[in-house]
């Protein structure tokens, strides 16, 4: 029996890894310089916190979420990083300890969807979250923060949405009026939108299908239903942005169908790359009722969240970086053991070194040193170390010299440190 990976659970080979480890570089760098510490959490969690965050009427706790009951205990793997934020800063009695406090985090979650490009059951995602800032400037730093990494990656067609669900009333009132639109065409909605009528109307403003987009367009506008407490605040995200020349569109139609989410939302996409249709690359939004509901002090919070393999997608090609390296070729055992201890001493400078320790004639080894486009390859036998050296054979120059044993591993490194430069620039 032959075993493969499960379905929408796919490995990151090392020739793909390289681009993983560039944005994830990025959003490190972006992160940390806007203020936010690494947060870290368990990938398990107890299945009710997801409940009582997310909301049981949605599609990720009726649908798609994996879980399990191990002895009493009833265990989710995380589906999204929102919930065990909120629920480390409760358990551990943050707020009382510093009054705004900003984290990130990466890692994988889970969710049992149908597989599609760009959607795995294990995806990867990036996320931040602010609690204990109730004022717009968070949001849009937030905001101008993302796109600028974006850009930095060389992302292209940016295309930042913003809108307001306003408060926890407000949304109530626009869940009333929403209801109220849909209910007498009920019988021309799709059947997924009819049962979302019943559920969650507000996803039925996310509906593809073409025949809910007519009773869609024509749907009340939430902005209009705005309290003035929270039209100051969207006035206020929408003035910080225009400061700080990000560009942005309203979109009213912008909603969330999870019940957490209060007044600003955002999503950034773009057109570029190999996205496709779905061509949102990141959203958030401003929960400020979640950390109370989770048995938390009552905390404005707003956070973000994108999935790795998306932004993946939208990134354009860009060459592997090549790594000067160099390969010892040991001829005999006491050869073998002496390049261990070199390629020790060149690796504590900052450089590759490996040692080919399977044996074979120069030729051979010669060879393989060539097919990892190592730029140095050091050969050592019993006449070198009888008379305390190593051959250096620069491949790419086709030069050769011999090096001092006690000092050939400062000096391959300051070879490499100039191959290095070469390359970088």
């Amino acid at each position: 029996m032959q075993f493969r990976h499960v379905q929408g659970m796919e490995d990151v080979l090392p020739t793909d890894s390289g681009r993983w480890r560039r944005l994830e570089a990025e959003f490190h760098r972006t992160m940390q310089l806007a203020g936010y510490g690494e947060l870290r959490t368990p990938v398990l969690e107890h299945t009710e916190l997801f409940k009582r965050s997310i909301g049981e009427v949605t599609d990720i706790v009726e649908k798609e979420m994996y879980s399990f009951q191990h002895s009493r205990e009833h265990l989710t793997l995380r589906p999204e990083g929102t919930a065990g934020a909120v629920r480390a800063y409760v358990q551990h009695k943050v707020a009382s300890a510093e009054p705004v406090s900003r984290w990130y985090y990466l890692g994988p979650m889970f969710r049992a969807e149908r597989p599609q490009r760009g959607r795995l059951r294990q995806f990867h995602q990036l996320g931040a979250e602010s609690f204990g800032d109730a004022g717009p400037l968070v949001d849009a730093e937030l905001i101008d923060t993302l796109y600028g990494m974006l850009s930095r990656l060389g992302v292209t067609e940016l295309d930042v949405r913003i809108n307001s669900l306003g408060s926890a009333e407000t949304r109530a009132r626009y869940r009333a009026a929403l209801v109220d639109h849909f209910t007498p065409h009920a019988a021309e909605l799709s059947a997924t939108s009819q049962e979302r009528l019943q559920k969650n109307p507000l996803r039925i403003l996310d509906s593809k299908a073409p025949q809910d987009r007519p009773l869609i367009d024509a749907a009340p506008s939430i902005l209009e239903l705005l309290s003035e407490e929270d039209r100051a605040h969207f006035e206020g995200l929408q003035a910080a942005l225009t400061e700080l020349g990000t560009p942005y569109t309203v979109d009213p139609g912008l909603v969330r169908g999870l019940d957490y989410y209060t007044r600003t939302l955002f999503e950034i996409r773009s057109s570029a790359g190999d996205l496709g249709a779905q061509n949102t690359l990141l959203g958030g939004g401003r929960y400020d009722g979640m950390v109370r509901s989770l048995g938390g002090p009552e905390c404005p919070a707003i956070g973000f969240a994108a999935g790795v393999e998306r932004l993946l997608l939208a990134l354009p090609p860009s060459p592997s970086p090549v790594t000067p390296l160099v390969f010892f070729a040991p001829l005999g055992a006491a050869a073998q053991r002496a390049c261990l201890t070199l390629a020790r001493q060149v690796r504590a400078l900052g450089h590759v070194a490996l040692v080919d320790g399977r044996g074979g004639s120069l030729k051979s080894l010669l060879r393989r040193a060539d097919g990892l486009r190592a730029p140095l390859c050091v050969v050592v036998g019993e006449s070198e170390l009888a008379r305390g050296e190593v051959q250096l054979k620069q491949l790419e120059l086709h030069q050769q010299s011999s090096l001092p044993l006690d000092t050939a591993a400062q000096q391959l490194a300051a070879l490499l440190d100039v191959l290095a430069a070469g390359s970088a620039g």
